[in-house]
């Protein structure tokens, strides 16, 4: 027998911001693992974080052993993207700039994930949903050129900018395709712990063994191991955990462009931290962000079809 449970969309809202604010972290603890490759960072973190992921939703997986072979298709794109977008995000940071990376990953998440759920979902977009992408989008590349300005960056060529950027989309496209498949098996009945302990724990098993071959120096320094094991468990692990959770009661283009407030956290960090500047177009670029989250927050209010989860 089911039963019914209407969750509140602000906790799933919270928790999808809290997330943003931890992966906000990331670009700031790698640069204290200067000599460690960034593609080793990626796969380890996220290898390693997915494989906590799968252990820690073990037996919710177990539950739902039998709805594996009738979403098969569904967890294989869903664990070939969580592969695939770590390498192609710190790829494209490397190549292209870490800002430039960054806001073409991030900033074309929101609209390639509405793109998956109005074709796939046959989801209608509001119009404060758009308005939302609008300025969340403007901001994180007004962000980042204040970034820009305000900062010293190492020139890249032309080539390596342009594949940058391609992979950035990639890595955009992979983001929105695990986010989708998570939201997908979850609205089919299985439980968010499982749905992204499976897609994550799959991904894991694939992305970890690039390791062997990208990370040979993780053990050449004990700050290595560290920023490592910080973004395993802290950003990673807790980060995609909250994400998770949020996606019960957010929708996945909802929840994605919610993670546009990733770059703002970034940027704050990185001028605390490590001691980076920004200028008008930076700070007018997080005051459109915060418009961005507004306009979400005041969208997850209105009266909406309450998302249910399905017990026995």
């Amino acid at each position: 027998m089911s039963q019914k449970f209407d969750l509140s969309p602000h906790y799933g809202f919270i928790a999808v911001l809290v997330a943003s604010v931890l992966w906000g972290t990331t670009g700031t603890a790698a640069s204290f693992a200067p000599n460690l490759s960034p593609l080793a960072i990626g796969a380890l973190a996220m290898g390693g974080g997915g494989l906590l992921q799968a252990l820690l939703a073990r037996k919710k997986i177990a539950n739902h052993l039998q709805d594996i072979p009738k979403n098969k298709g569904i967890l294989l794109l869903g664990a070939l993207s969580v592969a695939i977008y770590p390498l192609a995000f710190y790829s494209s940071m490397h190549l292209a700039g870490i800002t430039i990376g960054t806001v073409v990953s991030i900033g074309t998440a929101p609209l390639f994930t509405a793109l998956l759920e109005r074709i796939f979902d046959q989801k209608q977009l509001s119009k404060r949903w758009f308005l939302s992408c609008f300025f969340g989008i403007f901001g994180v590349l007004l962000l980042s050129l204040g970034e820009s300005h305000a900062t010293t960056h190492l020139q890249q060529s032309t080539d390596q900018k342009v594949l940058g950027i391609i992979l950035g989309l990639v890595a955009g496209l992979t983001y929105s395709l695990y986010s989708w498949a998570a939201k997908r098996l979850i609205d089919r009945g299985v439980e968010a712990k499982a749905s992204i302990g499976l897609i994550f724990g799959s991904g894991a098993m694939l992305l970890l063994p690039t390791a062997f071959y990208t990370g040979t120096n993780l053990f050449d320094e004990a700050v290595n191991i560290y920023v490592v094991g910080y973004m395993m468990l802290i950003p990673m692990f807790l980060g995609y955990l909250l994400f998770g959770y949020g996606l019960k009661t957010v929708p996945a283009s909802r929840a994605v462009t919610l993670t546009l407030f990733e770059p703002f956290m970034a940027a704050v960090f990185a001028m605390l931290i490590v001691g980076e500047q920004l200028d008008g177009l930076g700070w007018l670029g997080m005051g459109f962000i915060f418009v961005c989250l507004t306009i979400l927050f005041k969208e997850g209010r209105q009266p909406e079809i309450a998302h249910t989860v399905v017990s026995t």
